[in-house]
């Protein structure tokens, strides 16, 4: 068995994520070692939040509360928040750690002694009504590429252009929308991304079979214009982590902190440390360190189509530029972008479903069914109330949901709350168990190359076998004429139930265990099909599951479309 790296992208601290921020990276990553796991591999999957920059210091100053504080809240809110959508992770740090603070001023030393790192004398814009210099995230402005009227100073969100404040066409200041704003000169240190360039590219063309849309911004950046430029790694900011080589003060930047973009990334390693420091692991260098046995690991990263340039060249220029012996990732599972109902989410006008306000009207399987089969892989999607309601309802409902029902309650009805022995399988029983070694052969193969979608309809046409099966066999007549054989079918289907609810287990987890349970058996994965369906032996003793999932009724589809239409308080 391998061992397996996974992380997502780590979400910014700043409130409450929505459901597209959900499925672009934690909900696949953890679908993939939820997978794994359940397949025999050794996995560590490490997500945390992103603490530093702009984004912190506006939320709290909006919450009226010191920025160290705000953040602490935050992290439990989003840590519960992953819980209760049951993702996996060993360990959900926080960048703001020591054990972040203490690697990503060691790699600043590293490549400065590299020859990696300049001083750059800039002006940078100031806004005397703020009564302080601005870093990127506090300068919005137009895109002076798409015209995206809302572009950061750092990034445009809507074409992904790499910007700086200067760029940005009417410029104003994020905290007091004061447009006077005025260049003053200042220092800051410059990761010679530029000098990297070609290293740059002939490792991403090492990288096998990554997803064009991961290729393809990557080699955009690498090409367009005048090529990858160097990129500034400090900011004059009050929160985030103190310049320094290493232990030691870096002469000149007294003040100033590490950009975010550059101490995020490094937090993955970071949280490896933390997980073995708060007592869940015993050795985080053979995931990190290829000198300690890392060669062996395959590093997979998830993460939205907006993530992909910094982990695709400025991550890797850090990890490579150091000369250090760290892990490389091996694939990159890039996401676009899911909308809502006719438009965008929106953080600030509420507008769409929030993790929060998910889990207090349904539970998490029935978001993670949707999510995880309609993931925006290879183009944008929307998230619609039709839609959800449909998937819902036929999928999870109807076919597996009134699997269980159906099969369970005419066992007790016939035969009592045991598995009944007798009978002999027949011809329709060798076409079931031909079509469904085949059907979860390609689950699996869609699985392992990450591919959700497909995974996902095959998961359930495997679940729309057994219905088929029963219609055909209909062991309810069946027992009027011949009872014995009616045990046969019902066996099977209860081995039916069984094999579902463990390949079932990383689309929808809680579901999974409740089938489990019912069936009273164990999760080991159905390697044979034909012996997995003969696991539950006659006088097996089995419960009747609640109802596993109940359908969205129209009534409740209106209210809550016309609930997350963008009033959120």
């Amino acid at each position: 068995m391998a061992r397996h790296l996974i992380t997502s992208a780590i979400p910014y601290i700043n409130g409450v994520k929505h459901l597209g921020n959900l499925v672009g990276s934690q909900l696949p990553a953890d679908l993939y070692a939820r997978y794994l796991r359940a397949r025999g591999h050794e996995v560590l999957l490490l997500c945390a939040t992103d603490e530093h920059g702009t984004p912190a210091e506006l939320a709290a100053k909006k919450a009226g509360k010191p920025v160290a504080e705000y953040c602490a809240e935050m992290w439990q809110v989003q840590n519960d928040l992953a819980q209760g959508f049951r993702l996996s992770f060993d360990h959900f740090g926080r960048s703001s750690s020591p054990q972040n603070h203490r690697l990503t001023q060691a790699f600043a030393k590293a490549l400065d002694e590299a020859g990696l790192i300049r001083e750059v004398s800039e002006t940078q814009m100031y806004s005397p009504t703020d009564g302080r210099y601005l870093p990127d995230r506090y300068i919005e402005g137009t895109c002076p590429n798409c015209g995206f009227e809302s572009a950061r100073g750092d990034q445009c969100d809507n074409c992904t252009k790499q910007l700086d404040p200067v760029d940005l066409i009417n410029p104003r200041s994020v905290i007091s929308g004061a447009t006077d704003l005025e260049m003053r000169e200042t220092k800051h240190l410059y990761l010679r991304q530029s000098t990297m360039k070609d290293e740059l590219e002939k490792w991403i063309d090492t990288r096998e079979g990554w997803p064009v849309l991961t290729t393809s911004i990557a080699k955009k950046w690498l090409t367009d214009g005048d090529g990858l430029q160097d990129r500034g790694i400090t900011r004059d900011l009050d929160w985030g982590i103190p310049v320094q080589r290493g232990d030691e003060p870096w002469p000149g930047m007294e003040g100033k902190v590490f950009y975010v973009w550059f101490d995020a990334p490094i937090e993955y390693i970071a949280c490896a440390q933390e997980w073995v420091d708060a007592g869940k692991g015993d050795d985080w260098q053979r995931w990190w360190r290829t000198d300690a046995g890392a060669d062996d690991v395959r590093y997979t990263q998830f993460m939205g189509k907006d993530n992909v340039p910094f982990h695709t060249l400025s991550f890797p220029a850090t990890i490579l530029g150091s000369a250090e012996p760290w892990k490389l990732v091996d694939y990159i599972k890039s996401f676009n972008y899911l909308n809502y109902d006719g438009g965008q989410f929106s953080t600030s006008r509420g507008r769409g479903v929030f993790m929060d306000n998910a889990l207090e009207i349904l539970p998490a399987d029935y978001w993670r069914w949707w999510l995880l089969s309609h993931a925006p892989e290879n183009s944008d999607a929307e998230f619609t109330w039709e839609n959800f309601q449909t998937s819902v309802n036929k999928d999870l409902a109807d076919v597996l949901g009134n699997f269980a029902s159906r099969v369970t309650k005419f066992c007790r009805s016939k035969f009592g709350e045991a598995v009944p022995e007798g009978g002999t399988p027949g011809e329709i029983e060798e076409r079931l168990i031909a079509d469904l070694t085949a059907k979860l052969r390609e689950y699996e193969t869609h699985m392992e190359a990450i591919e959700i979608r497909k995974a996902a309809a095959a998961l359930r046409a495997a679940w729309v076998l057994g219905n088929e099966y029963l219609q055909e066999a209909a062991p309810w007549s069946t027992f009027k004429t011949d009872p014995e054989q009616a045990a046969m079918q019902i066996r099977l289907a209860l081995n039916l139930i069984r094999l579902y609810a463990i390949v079932s287990q990383p689309f929808i987890p809680d579901a999974s265990a409740q089938l489990r349970e019912a069936m009273a058996t164990d999760d080991a994965w159905p390697e044979d099909v034909p012996a997995a369906l003969q696991t539950l032996k006659p006088g097996h003793a089995f419960t009747v599951p609640d109802v596993t999932f109940r359908k969205i009724t129209d009534a409740e589809r209106e209210d809550w479309q016309a609930r997350f239409s963008g009033t959120r308080a």
